[in-house]
């Protein structure tokens, strides 16, 4: 999809007549023959994609994946083999390649499916939230027959959608929060008369978790397993990742972006540590929210961080074409009086390191990475 209809090489296989497949067409050529598991919603699909990676890696069972992120444990972001009888794919509804305009996970065709939510997102793409829903449903329609839709029960679209989706065609299976406790910042998930303390937390994270659980179970793995597996589950890149943590104080680095996102995360952050100061700090980056239309969907997004703070780069609205947006139009788009917007990166590095971090947290969350800025190294200085 990084690619433009100009590009060389596909002009010239055009020229010579040769078959062109989009990535997720020669994914799916290359797994016919395989148990296609796909990971699709608007939110939490690398989560649970590295999650059922995790515990079928522990159980050693032959597997071929492709997932969007970095993951400890693993070389690779994708791997394809000639001989695993099962293959787990981050399902993205964004378009599959210039010359293909159809979501990439319409072309997969699932056996076993999994939806996480939905949120309206890619603008650009999708003008309307109905327009965006109707991929979803045409998702549905690309599970073979006699396949398996599992589907957070938490998420009311998603609920209306595959409970209003014919029945007999393919199996249903819902899922919400496991049963776990928090103590002193450290979750636990609670099964039978155990406890397993957990490496993530946060209640979009647990229900991530119970989706790769079922998934697992699909494919053969007991509940005991999959919950001694996961314990050693970190997390993947970016994703609430550890950039320095201390008896009092952490700083951690998440992907969030949109609206859904934003709102679970700095939630899930709030509720682990509910006595220390929640500085969020957030990068408008991608094309949605940048849109000064879209921005409104950002209502109360960041009302759970004692403190609030958003970044944007003017340059980057100027290279994605867009109308300008000004500081006021964030602050009332985000519907808080207090929200401290900045345009200069180091100026708000300046800012931070300024503040005390005794019995605070940072949140730092980007698609991006606020225009270059060292986040490792700014985390290392608060510390000290």
């Amino acid at each position: 999809m990084h690619a433009r209809k100009d590009n060389p090489e596909l002009l010239k296989a055009q020229a010579l007549g040769l078959k062109v497949y989009s990535y997720p067409e020669y994914i799916y050529e290359q797994s016919k023959d395989k148990i296609r598991v796909v990971i699709g919603g608007s939110h939490g699909k690398t989560t649970i994609t590295s999650m059922i990676l995790h515990v079928l890696k522990s159980q050693g069972m032959e597997f071929d994946y492709m997932v969007g992120a970095q993951l400890e444990g693993f070389e690779t972001m994708v791997k394809l083999t000639a001989d695993a009888p099962v293959i787990i794919l981050e399902g993205d509804e964004y378009l599959a390649s210039p010359i293909d305009r159809r979501p990439k996970f319409h072309l997969y065709h699932a056996n076993i499916a999994l939806l996480s939510g939905i949120a309206w997102d890619h603008i650009n793409v999708f003008p309307t939230f109905a327009s965006y829903l109707e991929q979803f449903r045409i998702f549905l329609d690309t599970v073979t027959e006699g396949g398996k839709v599992i589907y957070c029960e938490e998420d009311e679209e998603l609920r209306n959608l595959v409970r209003h989706y014919p029945e007999g065609r393919v199996e249903k299976q819902a899922y919400g929060l496991p049963e776990s406790l928090t103590r002193n910042g450290q979750t636990s998930l609670v099964y039978g008369q155990k406890e397993y303390p957990l490496e993530i937390f946060g209640h979009h994270n647990l229900l991530n978790l119970n989706g790769a659980r079922a998934v697992c179970n699909a494919l053969g793995v007991d509940d005991e397993t999959f919950f001694e597996a996961i314990q050693s589950f970190k997390g993947a890149a970016r994703r609430l990742e550890v950039l320095k943590k201390t008896e009092y104080f952490a700083v951690y680095k998440d992907f969030a972006h949109s609206p859904s996102k934003l709102k679970a995360t700095t939630a899930a952050v709030r509720d682990q540590f509910p006595d220390r100061v929640l500085v969020a700090c957030m990068e408008l980056h991608t094309f949605s929210s940048l849109d000064k239309n879209f921005l409104l969907e950002y209502k109360g997004s960041m009302d759970t961080a004692d403190e609030a703070i958003v970044y944007f780069n003017p340059h980057t609205i100027e290279h994605k074409k867009l109308e300008p947006i000004s500081a006021e139009q964030v602050k009332k788009a985000f519907a808080r009086p207090d929200l401290q917007v900045y345009t200069d990166s180091e100026a708000m590095v300046s800012y931070l390191k300024q503040k005390h971090w005794k019995n605070a947290n940072l949140l730092m969350m980007s698609s991006g990475n606020f225009d270059g800025t060292d986040l490792q190294a700014l985390a290392q200085s608060l510390a000290e």
